[in-house]
């Protein structure tokens, strides 16, 4: 990492430039509506334990376990340089058992900024800095329960009832930052990160976590400008590092921006090919047409030594007005990399705009069947609306939607197989569906290989849950 003197250095010119940043911060208007704090994205107000919960049609006994997702909901929510990405986290779960829902909960993330600005005291354990907001996803390493956030602070270990017990560093493992999308290799067990830090643009880091929750590597590599990257995905032979044109950008955080990430088209546009074990000088970069990748669907070796990656991609992002995500969507691709040749080949699966992609993990960083993926309404300020869940047939090239109806806004869909050893593909999604009528939500069960039949079972929960980011079932 970085020796004490440049540490304190940048210590020193953090603070000023911090200072300049929340004086024109302060400027800005405080009553202007902001898109991210109004509608469905204003934020809750208290947390909520609720044990008796409605449910229409019939919930499969073998899910046992808890359905939770994570999002920003800011304590004191303030427009003046806010985005969507930084407000305070809060999780909301549903326990599922014996074909019941026990209970719902939403609990907010313990961070000293949260206790600074009034809210419960601050959890325990390491911090990186003094930016310790965690809000993009929930995941379970090592039997624990784990919020996590891009870019800046430690995960955080939740209860089995969604409480903060502790800021995590793995055991004193995990000396940079982490990420907020690792993926697990199902057939080794490690958990791989690509992380990145603001203070420090020149550099990302390919992290690997073991099943145990030890940290197995911090690999340095080196980039330019400090690249925004949400995403990896890994093969059998290679972990793969989005270096495209999001970048830090100064003049923005001086201007009051609380992310301060813009789009850039002068810093390029590459996809790394980093073998799994491999030093940063073994890399081969793969030119890339301009755009941005927030998620991946998978990944996977072709047999004739090619990379194949499915992704949902924008023209452009982060070139609007800086309250949330912009940029036109080019729907469902598919990217062939060559690592002989640095080459790739860009193909359409799906021009639907579509988001939050997700494959059968049984099967990630392998050769696959089937992804879902949320759709995304066409230049929608806030941006979900009423839009199906889609299932994609990666063999026949088959698409099919489950459709929610009007007024209902669905987030991201998790699968859930029937079994250990079902069939790709054989199982539920779940996820949370906001009724905008009637201010309510519902958890929703699909059968994943029937778009088009009713729901298997509708837990409805009496309020509206804010649209978050990532959620997950975490099985008992």
């Amino acid at each position: 990492m970085t020796s004490a003197v440049e540490d304190t250095i940048r210590s020193v010119v953090t603070k000023g430039v911090e200072a300049i940043a929340g004086i024109n911060r302060r400027r800005q208007d405080e009553d202007k509506p902001h898109r991210f704090l109004t509608g469905i994205h204003t934020p809750m107000h208290e947390e909520r334990t609720l044990t008796d919960l409605a449910v229409t049609g019939t919930i499969p006994p073998e899910l046992s376990g808890r359905y939770v997702r994570i999002g920003p909901n800011p304590f004191k929510p303030d427009p003046r340089g806010y985005h969507w990405f930084v407000g305070d986290g809060m999780v909301h779960g549903l326990r599922l058992r014996d074909g019941k829902a026990e209970w719902y909960r939403n609990r907010y993330i313990r961070s000293q900024e949260l206790e600074g600005e009034g809210g419960p005291k601050a959890a325990p354990g390491p911090r990186r800095n003094k930016n310790d907001g965690v809000n993009t996803n929930v995941i379970q390493v090592a039997g624990k329960t784990l919020a996590l956030v891009e870019a800046g602070s430690f995960p955080v270990e939740l209860s089995d009832e969604l409480e903060s017990i502790a800021y995590s560093d793995f055991g004193g493992g995990l000396k940079g930052p982490f990420t907020a999308h690792p993926h697990e290799d199902p057939l080794t067990g490690e958990l791989h990160a690509i992380t990145y830090d603001a203070m420090t643009p020149d550099t990302v880091w390919h992290v690997v976590i073991d099943r145990t929750g030890k940290v197995l590597r911090e690999l340095a590599i080196p980039v330019k400008n400090g690249p925004s990257i949400h995403d990896l995905t890994i093969t059998a032979k290679y972990v793969l590092i989005f270096d495209l044109p999001v970048t830090f950008s100064m003049r923005a955080l001086i201007g009051g921006a609380q992310f301060p990430y813009r789009w850039n088209p002068e810093h390029g546009a590459r996809v790394g090919l980093l073998p799994r074990d491999g030093a940063a000088e073994d890399i081969v970069w793969c030119e890339v047409d301009p755009c941005y990748v927030f998620h991946v669907a998978n990944s996977f070796d072709r047999e004739d030594g090619k990379v194949v990656v499915d992704l949902d991609v924008y023209d452009s992002m982060f070139d609007g007005d800086g309250q949330g995500p912009t940029g036109k969507s080019r729907g469902f691709e598919r990217w062939v990399l060559d690592p002989a040749t640095g080459g790739m080949e860009r193909l359409t699966i799906d021009p639907a705009p579509q988001e939050f992609p997700r494959p059968d993990e049984r099967f990630f960083a392998q050769d696959y069947r089937y992804a879902w993926a949320i759709g995304l309404p066409t230049h929608n300020p806030v941006f979900l609306g009423e839009q199906p869940l889609y299932r994609h047939d990666l063999v026949t090239g088959e698409q099919t939607a489950h459709h929610f109806g009007p007024g209902k806004v669905p987030g991201e869909f998790v699968f859930v197989p029937r079994g250990a050893d079902a069939p790709e593909g054989d199982g539920w999604m779940m996820g949370y569906v906001i009724d905008t009528t009637n201010e309510t939500t519902d958890l929703v069960i699909l059968e994943a290989a029937d778009m088009a039949a009713e729901p298997v079972a509708r837990v409805h929960i009496p309020h509206r849950v804010p649209p978050g980011f990532h959620g997950n079932w975490l099985a008992d």
